[in-house]
């Protein structure tokens, strides 16, 4: 009888706490909610955030307002959106780039337990481009040359700790060479580098890399994900040369931890819609990128994933903690 009264009790409180979930749901969103990006307005991220915040209004009738956070890699965005309130008032469009802060360096939140993930909205893998007078051809031309000249082959970034930092460190810890790191402050910093041949290659993503590829000014040798991509089908993955490698970049849309179920399945199946809208998603594969809109679930095992998988690359290589 205590059994079945106890039963009965976690039954009575389950639903009274779910009750007003689902009415908070029902009537979601009743006031402007803010999107908070942390980069500069006018990027990737940025755009892609835009695009999510209109078709949220079209459909809800309620302002998505995009807040540009910049700063310290992304980690000022990130903790303010970690900080608020779960309520689906503020949400975050970040690339992963929140995630590999969170590996190299010291942040004031957790990429994992402070966020719960709604979906992945883009993935696109980069391009190896190397300056033109650089004398490589492939991926193994390119290792060949650091394993015969340890730590003079020298590779740009957008700064220590991103996404492109690490994906190149990842490449050289799966080969065992020794490469130099120079970072810039911006993408738009490192390809003049690596155009002059001031630096000797680095990770770009396809949309800006093709243009300069197709001027001369670079050399495209590889691309960084799985498998070779529709947009440039004669470069190949670096996985067939260097077997394990693969890194993607991802732009996705996150909202603070214990987000109502009703209001995640709400906000995660209406971002799905917008970037699989058939003429957006074609002209995104065009420029090499991938529309997603994956599951909640399955879009917080992938982050669970690569999170991990960068702090097991900071320890290996030695990476000093910013």
């Amino acid at each position: 009888m205590n059994g079945s009264s106890g039963i009965l009790r976690h039954a009575i409180l389950a639903a009274a706490l779910v009750t007003p979930c689902i009415a908070a749901a029902a009537s979601y969103p009743e006031r402007p909610v803010r999107i908070v990006v942390p980069v500069s307005a006018g990027g990737g991220v940025d755009s892609l955030a835009r695009i999510v915040a209109q078709h949220y209004n079209a459909v809800w009738g309620q302002p998505f307002i995009v807040d540009n956070r910049p700063g310290a890699g992304g980690s000022i965005g990130a903790e303010i959106a970690a900080r608020a309130a779960p309520d689906g008032y503020t949400l975050m469009v970040s690339s992963s780039s929140y995630i590999t802060n969170a590996a190299i360096r010291e942040v004031r939140y957790d990429p994992i337990r402070d966020f719960q993930p709604i979906t992945k909205l883009t993935t696109n893998p980069y391009i190896i481009v190397v300056t033109p007078s650089l004398p490589v051809k492939s991926v193994n031309d390119l290792v060949a040359l650091a394993r015969a000249k340890p730590d003079t082959i020298t590779y740009a970034s957008s700064g220590t700790g991103g996404i492109l930092h690490m994906g190149a460190e990842l490449l050289t810890a799966l080969t065992n060479t020794k490469m130099t790191h120079v970072p810039y402050k911006g993408v738009a910093d490192g390809y003049p580098a690596v155009m002059s041949g001031t630096v000797n290659w680095m990770l770009g993503s396809p949309i800006s890399a093709q243009p300069q590829m197709k001027a001369g000014r670079l050399r495209g040798i590889a691309v960084t994900g799985e498998k070779r991509i529709k947009a440039l089908p004669d470069l190949p993955a670096i996985a067939e040369s260097v077997p394990g490698y693969e890194v993607s970049a991802w732009f996705g849309l996150f909202a603070p931890a214990h987000l109502p179920a009703p209001i995640l399945e709400a906000l995660y199946k209406e971002a799905a819609k917008a970037v699989n809208e058939p003429q957006l998603a074609a002209r995104m594969e065009a420029g090499g990128t991938e529309t997603v809109g994956n599951p909640p679930r399955e879009f917080t095992q992938q982050t669970k994933n690569e999170y991990d998988k960068w702090r097991n690359l900071v320890k290996k290589a030695g990476l000093k903690l910013q």
